[in-house]
C-alpha cells in the first residue's frame, strides 16, 4: 500500500470512496464484517424497555454494552 498525502480532510475522505467496486472489494468488506461479528458478541437482553428520551435509551444501550464487555473479559 502506498502512502498518500492530502491537503484537506475532504480530499482524504474522497480517497476512501469506491465508485467501481469489484469482487475483491466485496470480499474485503465481507471479511471485515465477519471479523466484527466475531469480536462483538453483544446481544441486547430480551424484554421491553421504556425511555423518556432517545438520549436515555442510548445511554442505557451503551451501559449494557460496557457491562457485557466487562463480563466477557473477566
Amino acid at each position: 500500500m502506498t502512502v498518500q498525502k492530502f491537503k484537506t480532510f475532504e480530499e482524504a475522505e474522497r480517497a476512501l470512496w469506491n465508485f467501481n467496486p469489484d469482487k475483491e472489494y466485496f470480499k474485503k468488506v465481507s471479511a471485515f464484517y465477519a471479523l466484527f461479528s466475531r469480536l462483538n458478541k453483544f446481544s441486547y437482553p430480551k424484554g421491553i424497555y421504556k425511555f423518556k428520551t432517545f438520549d436515555e435509551a442510548e445511554e442505557h444501550k451503551q451501559k449494557m454494552i460496557i457491562e457485557a464487555a466487562i463480563k466477557r473479559f473477566k
